[in-house]
């Protein structure tokens, strides 16, 4: 591999070194405030030991990570200015810097979640002959030492047979130690990212969207580095697999496309939404009826066959069919809009004494946001017309992601590529960045050793510090305040983002 040289190697110290000693901090405070198992050998290392014995120690490694974020953040942010500025780095130096931003977190503990463990003791569930896919991680011994969520212990996995089939291999090769599986499975979901890297910029060319721009936007996004790479979630495998199979249907081969579906599905079941859009790419644009129903029907068979393979080569069982849908329900979390109204609904009925509790409204206004979210899903479907294909998914799974009973901050990933290699007016931009912006503050606050609820004066306190050091580092400079608030560059005065 040769170094790239003259402007690449300019912009590689310009916004490469930056965001790596960003993720730097980052990978320090993770020793600190990142998740680690109960029995591992690095809780006996001086550093970690400092960083995580005492109150001083662990208030240290949040303010690194403060500073990793903020400062990662604005390296994006100088890079995004320079693209408005016409000041473009190559795709090649992208790929360089995305790497270098990454290379600090490769081996440091996860952070901002610990799902990775609990992908290694449904790894366990399924090579001890269980099916991880019916019984929760608490069913099999030393699930809490290994660092899985309690939220875990008696849920059922929604992941599909190709992800089971990864933990399965993971926890074969790593057991006993949980902290090498957890580094095992970011190498999944690095392959992941390196799909993002390879087909977002292909995708957003079909599209007549800028590719270095789409890539910006939706593979350097902090986002992608704070879940993706640092706390390495499957979400990663699935949303590179359906930009690749859009990518394929997209220069007519759709069946390969369709397939990739399949092999999407059986990683998260939710990719299934894709779909229907696979179809309207095979039936091609402006198609009649009967021909947008032979190609559903072609792109259903391929899909079948795909995910049927995989689950009967794996064996892991189909209750991942319904725990896909009843799992992630079981958690309330204000980031979810109708969650948030229906519990503000349910605090009410509660306080006039019209309900025991909240669950009821909670249960109404999720029903009504699903409802809706479905029909969003049926309309864009059933009327293609004026938008393409991969902005239809777009929108449908925008649609699933803001008006479903659960919000992750990686969930925004499952639509954020799509609509970035889909074209974005300048406006749509700036949402897509006040969003990230938006979540880096949710990710400094989640960094907290206390609990995540935002009511809790502890949280509060961090939830004001990390909007005062995001809104420094982002509307500081009058560069980077004309990305996020400013007017549209002449290249996107005709309403995309080129």
């Amino acid at each position: 591999m040769t170094t790239p040289g003259g402007s690449g190697r300019d912009a590689i110290v310009r916004h490469g070194l930056p965001g790596f000693a960003g993720s730097g901090l980052l990978a320090i405070g993770a020793l600190g405030v990142g998740w680690l198992p109960l029995e591992t050998n690095l809780l006996a290392n001086p550093l970690v030991d400092l960083l995580r014995g005492s109150a001083g120690g662990s208030l240290v490694a949040r303010a690194f990570v403060f500073l990793g974020l903020a400062v990662l953040l604005q390296a994006w942010l100088v890079l995004g200015a320079d693209l408005l500025d016409e000041r473009q780095p190559s795709l090649r130096s992208l790929t360089w810097i995305l790497g270098i931003w990454s290379a600090p977190l490769l081996l440091a503990p996860p952070m901002f979640s610990r799902d990775v463990y609990s992908y290694y003791v449904q790894g366990r569930l399924l090579d001890a002959g269980s099916d991880p896919t019916t019984m929760g991680v608490g069913s099999i011994p030393g699930w809490f030492q290994d660092g899985a969520d309690p939220m875990w212990a008696e849920s059922p996995t929604p992941y599909g047979p190709a992800f089971l089939a990864i933990e399965r291999a993971v926890a074969s090769f790593a057991h006993p130690n949980a902290y090498l599986a957890a580094l095992l499975l970011r190498v999944a979901s690095l392959a992941g990212v390196v799909l993002l890297v390879v087909f977002v910029p292909k995708l957003a060319a079909v599209h007549g969207v800028d590719p270095v721009r789409a890539t910006w936007l939706a593979v350097l996004n902090p986002l992608v580095i704070m879940h993706f790479v640092s706390g390495a979630h499957n979400d990663s495998l699935m949303v590179g697999l359906i930009v690749a199979a859009f990518w394929l249907a997209a220069t007519c081969r759709c069946a390969w496309g369709a397939a990739l579906v399949g092999i999407a599905f059986a990683v998260k079941p939710i990719a299934i939404v894709a779909l229907p859009f696979i179809g309207l790419l095979w039936a091609g644009s402006g198609a009649s009826w009967p021909h947008r129903t032979r190609a559903w029907l072609l792109a259903a068979l391929v899909f079948v066959l795909t995910a049927a393979s995989l689950f009967l080569a794996v064996d892991s069982g189909y209750g991942v069919l319904s725990a896909t849908f009843g799992t992630p329900s079981g958690v309330l979390t204000w980031l979810s809009p109708t969650t948030a109204v229906g519990q503000i609904i349910g605090y009410l009925t509660t306080a006039i004494g019209v309900t025991a509790d909240g669950a009821p409204a909670v249960f109404i206004v999720r029903a009504i946001g699903s409802a809706a979210a479905l029909i969003v899903i049926a309309v864009v479907i059933l009327r293609p017309s004026g938008r393409s294909p991969v902005r239809g998914a777009a929108l449908a799974i925008g649609a699933l992601v803001v008006l479903g009973p659960v919000i992750q901050p990686w969930y925004l990933l499952w639509a954020l590529p799509l609509f970035a290699v889909s074209g974005l007016t300048h406006r749509g931009m700036q949402v897509a960045v006040l969003i990230t912006t938006a979540f880096t503050v949710h990710g400094m606050v989640e960094s907290s050793t206390t609990s995540d609820n935002f009511l809790d004066i502890t949280d509060g306190i961090t939830f004001v510090i990390a909007v005062a050091i995001v809104a420094l580092v982002a509307l500081a400079s009058p560069r980077e305040r004309r990305l996020l608030l400013g007017a549209p560059t002449s290249d996107m005065a005709d309403g995309r983002m080129r």
